[in-house]
């Protein structure tokens, strides 16, 4: 079925309806000047037989040329099914004030940073990718996307903050993968959860409580620990040691059937969804056909001056 993008611009068609009924007129008005000459004997000895209905045919097809082309400015399109991948990873960056240590190079922060994008530039184009980041509380920076771009940017511009809610990072997840559009699938495409941090929760549901809710949606979380037992970092002018929480990332990963890191190459990084699978649904979309129509008016132009130029010896 054909539907039209922007159907106001069919007001074009009107100067096309106003040529028309001015050709109308204007050969009713020369057939009436052409009965004035009441000698229709002399005549025809004095003009050469006429051309009849093949002097309208240029004319004819040169408006239909131009209602052509103005119903092509209104973007003519059809609806078609894509195929779209379901499949979704969300990241999770911790952003507390412990992830300023620098007991990794040259910090925490910009270590898990750059592996995340990293990780944003080994994953197939066709996965869903969100990113979630957290610290008192967690929030969905950018939901499910195929933009990598959009990913990019947000991980780029990530700012610290106190506190960190662990648990929460992970309901957020689960919550951003169920936003995921069905178009058509049953249930909640497949997914995995990378979580990246340092570990003690501070605020927030509870490392267990989230992990129970992951392994019941089967969303597998795979969790990455930055830095080192000697960690510190200097809050209000006091400074604090911040060692890494392994055992209970560690325990995340394991409860859920995800994988626990400490430092994460690239290739071990894949392994959280080699084994992901696919959920694919389909999307209507509108296929823009105006090079159809473009074409076809091309071809009535053509036409048109043919017609003329055989039966007149001139184009229109």
């Amino acid at each position: 079925m054909i539907r039209l993008l922007q159907p106001w611009w069919l007001l074009t068609l009107l100067p096309v309806f106003a040529l028309a009924a001015l050709y109308v007129w204007r050969q009713r008005h020369r057939r009436a000047y052409a009965m004035r000459f009441t000698n229709v004997d002399l005549l025809r000895t004095l003009a050469p037989r006429g051309l009849g209905w093949r002097r309208h045919v240029g004319a004819v097809v040169l408006l239909l040329c131009l209602l052509t082309l103005a119903t092509a400015t209104a973007r003519p399109a059809i609806d078609t099914r894509e195929p779209l991948e379901r499949a979704t990873v969300m990241l999770a960056i911790d952003v507390s004030l412990s992830m300023q240590a620098d007991d990794v190079t040259p910090n925490r922060l910009q270590a898990a940073q750059e592996a995340a994008k990293q990780f944003v530039s080994e994953l197939p184009e066709t996965y869903n990718l969100g990113l979630v980041s957290f610290a008192k509380s967690a929030n969905v920076l950018v939901p499910p996307t195929k933009d990598r771009s959009a990913v990019t940017a947000a991980i780029d511009g990530l700012v610290l903050a106190e506190a960190t809610a662990t648990g929460e990072a992970v309901f957020t997840c689960l919550e951003a993968i169920r936003s995921v559009p069905a178009d058509g699938a049953a249930g909640i495409p497949p997914a995995r959860i990378v979580l990246l941090s340092d570990g003690f929760r501070t605020a927030g549901r509870s490392v267990e409580e989230a992990a129970a809710a992951a392994q019941a949606a089967n969303v597998p979380v795979s969790t990455i620990a930055f830095g080192t037992d000697a960690g510190q970092v200097d809050i209000g002018g006091q400074v604090q040691r911040v060692p890494v929480d392994r055992l209970a990332l560690a325990d995340l990963a394991e409860t859920t059937e995800g994988y626990f890191y400490e430092a994460a190459s690239v290739t071990e990084l894949k392994q959280v969804y080699q084994d992901m699978g696919s959920s694919i649904g389909f999307r209507t979309e509108p296929r823009e056909i105006t090079q159809w129509y473009a074409g076809v008016a091309l071809l009535l132009a053509l036409a048109a001056a043919g017609a003329s130029l055989l039966w007149t010896s001139r184009i229109l």
